[in-house]
């Protein structure tokens, strides 16, 4: 996204422009205008472009702005994700997606909230932004429309592994409720294992029960057949394409202790086609920023933050623990022992995330650079 500083005509003074606010909804959109000085308030149809550009007009004319004059605009990130911030790009709007955990808000215990309250708050902090105050918000890095959908092919594949898991379960609970407990759900020959199932008396199943569960073997046949087909793809990208972002899965998962789940994610949706200033705009972006919280003679750690992105975050963590198993002789699993294996659980919980944050910048640093964690050892892929 580009953060570029307001055009400046007189002295401070801005040229024209018109401020606009959309807070989104399914059905109406929220339109909150600002020329500086007085403010508008508009709803229209939901994803009505004709309409937006419309009030966008009026706006200016109520406003007594040339047509011409420049707009920008905000919205937070959310469901609509960004197709409507590449509208607003293509017809001359500079518009930012704001990041909805980043937006200042009320501490009183009770307090007032609208979807017009939403808009009007949000056009002040966008004036404020465009003013100077670049620390009013997290504006969100929108990806290209290939990077966003490079992202479609592992994010399926973990949706059709939570939907393996439900089908599973769901036979499973079936079985249980009549006494029967069984090793193996599914397989080729899921029909004849139905016929064989017997009650706790040792009676056949009724015939709406069978049905129910020949069904969903077949919904649970259907769902493994497509993730071996998605991953069948991902190993076969692996060796076959040369895009820089494959190449980088390929990359990293020769480091032990990653694995292709674990490399797609990272790249995807971390390290691919996001670029980072520093280690802490990387660690923040994850949610793995120490939070403290000092007020006069009160000081407290109140752990991290929880502002990233939650899957990365949580898969990183994982990683951690795999991480001490398979490179023992590293650096990083080192200075963990030391520091934190010979405390107690919380302790060691503490620890976890200090190592997280710890590898996740060794592994940017080996991917930018080819710098290998100190200690860690490489493997065949």
């Amino acid at each position: 996204m580009s953060t570029q500083v307001p055009q400046e005509t007189n002295g401070n003074a801005m040229a024209p422009t018109l401020y606009m606010a959309l807070e989104l909804s399914k059905k109406l959109w929220k339109l909150a205008f600002s020329d500086g000085k007085k403010k508008r308030l508009v709803t229209i149809k939901a994803k009505n472009l004709f309409e937006l550009q419309e009030a966008i007009a009026k706006a200016k004319a109520k406003f007594g702005l040339a047509a011409e004059a420049r707009v920008v605009s905000c919205y937070e990130a959310g469901r609509d994700g960004f197709w409507l911030h590449r509208f607003m790009v293509s017809i001359g709007i500079e518009n930012q997606v704001v990041d909805s955990s980043s937006i200042e808000v009320n501490r009183r215990a009770r307090r007032a909230k609208t979807d017009r309250i939403d808009a009007g708050k949000l056009l002040g902090m966008l004036r404020r932004y465009w003013g100077g105050e670049r620390d009013v918000y997290s504006v969100v890095r929108v990806p290209s429309e290939s990077q966003e959908d490079a992202r479609r092919l592992h994010r399926e594949l973990e949706c059709l592994k939570k939907e393996r898991g439900r089908h599973i379960t769901r036979i499973r609970s079936l079985l249980t409720l009549h006494g029967i407990e069984v090793r193996y759900v599914g397989g080729s020959d899921w029909a004849e294992q139905v016929s064989g199932f017997r009650q706790w008396d040792g009676s056949p199943l009724l015939g709406e029960l069978k049905g129910e569960l020949l069904r969903e073997g077949e919904r649970l046949a259907l769902v493994r057949q497509q993730i071996h087909a998605l991953e069948a793809e991902q190993r076969r990208r692996e060796h076959e394409s040369d895009d820089p972002m494959i190449r980088k899965i390929v990359q990293l998962q020769q480091l032990g202790a990653i694995g292709p789940v674990s490399a797609w994610v990272f790249i995807m949706e971390l390290f691919g086609w996001r670029k980072f200033n520093n280690r802490r705009e990387l660690a923040s972006l994850v949610g793995l920023t120490p939070m403290p919280y000092n007020s006069g003679d009160s000081t407290v750690e109140q752990g991290i933050s929880k502002a990233g992105s939650r899957r990365v975050r949580a898969l990183l963590i994982e990683i951690s623990w795999l991480w001490l198993r398979y490179q023992p002789d590293s650096a990083l699993s080192q200075w963990f022992n030391r520091r934190f294996a010979a405390g107690g659980k919380r302790m060691r919980r503490i620890g976890i995330v200090a190592l997280a944050r710890k590898l996740l910048i060794a592994l940017w640093r080996y991917l930018e650079t080819g710098e290998i964690p100190a200690g860690a050892h490489l493997k065949a892929v």
